[in-house]
């Protein structure tokens, strides 16, 4: 049996494909759907059960989880948005519940695989996972980060398998239902099918026009580093999850109109209130991901954009 929290979101029901692919199917999804719209992610998922968010966690209060032989949790239940502003419902969400969640499984000897952010580097230059350089600028940030020093105070010589993934800018299959906090992919995309027009920000922070830089990975390869955890060999710690190279928002809109042959860019104001707050350039520092023993490369930019507006277009309505 493999739990994974969070199961109906974006990378979730991508996670849960990924077990399927790899002849797992003992799985208990956990989430929330009062966003009704996220069951579309698990239709062509095959688990073996469903569980509310609020059922989960009254079972592991009361020990009484009808599961046995449990392999492994993968806790990507959290909220991901990073313009939410209510500090006690992002605490209870992503640091109170990761917390129980943690305690289940020491009391289950369980591993336990958790999704931090690469926001916890804020506006900062430097992305290795050292507590020096993180900076996070906004509550969601703030909730991953405390929950990475949390486990870094207390869990120093861990019982079971503790895994942390700061995953960098994730773009990707089952990611609509996230509207606003979808990926820049995602959102150029409906702009160029609506107005055969890409909107992107003017420069910023010492950037040009369109010239931010992110590290931008498809959610296939996240899944990859994912299940990687489940092998023995893989140690407990805290590990970037990026492709290791930073590309600027013009070549995500270069690829989608080369892909699609048509489309112009069109650059916005940037907003008032993101200044001092963006995260004008991210690029995952790889060292100790490969260091643990991940070789598997990543899909470039171009790799990914294909794969993805290949995928939407099957998946769009005809």
């Amino acid at each position: 049996m493999i739990i994974v929290t969070g199961g109906a979101g974006f990378i979730g029901s991508n996670l849960v494909r990924g077990l399927n692919r790899a002849g797992m199917r003992e799985i208990l999804v956990v989430d929330n759907l009062a966003n009704g719209a996220k069951f579309r992610n698990l239709v062509d998922c095959d688990f073996l059960d469903y569980m509310d968010k609020q059922e989960f966690m009254r079972h592991m209060v009361d020990a009484s989880l009808p599961y046995d032989n449990i392999e492994c949790v993968f806790h990507q239940g959290a909220c991901s948005k990073t313009t939410e502003w209510d500090g006690r419902y992002m605490m209870e969400n992503n640091y109170e519940y990761s917390k129980r969640v943690l305690a289940f499984c020491e009391s289950r000897q369980v591993p336990f695989v958790y999704a931090s952010s690469a926001a916890v580097y804020g506006t900062g230059t430097r992305f290795a996972e050292a507590p020096e350089n993180e900076q996070p600028v906004n509550v969601y940030a703030y909730s991953k980060c405390l929950f990475d020093r949390y486990i870094r105070k207390t869990r120093q010589a861990p019982s079971i398998k503790i895994i942390g993934l700061r995953y960098f800018n994730v773009y990707g299959p089952g990611e609509a239902h996230k509207q606003s906090m979808a990926s820049v992919a995602w959102h150029l995309d409906r702009q160029l099918r609506e107005a055969d027009t890409v909107r992107l920000f003017r420069g910023c922070d010492g950037y040009g026009d369109g010239e931010q830089r992110r590290d931008f990975i498809h959610v296939d390869d996240v899944v990859r580093v994912n299940l990687w955890c489940l092998e023995d060999s893989a140690p407990s710690g805290i590990y970037n999850v990026g492709t290791g190279s930073s590309r600027s928002f013009n070549d995500v809109a270069k690829a989608l109109i080369e892909h699609y042959g048509r489309g112009q860019v069109e650059y916005i104001e940037f907003p008032e209130t993101l200044k001092g707050s963006y995260q004008s350039f991210t690029e995952a520092d790889l060292g100790r991901l490969r260091q643990a023993g991940y070789s598997a490369d990543f899909m470039t930019l171009e790799q990914g954009m294909a794969a993805y507006l290949d995928w939407l277009a099957q998946a769009r309505p005809q």
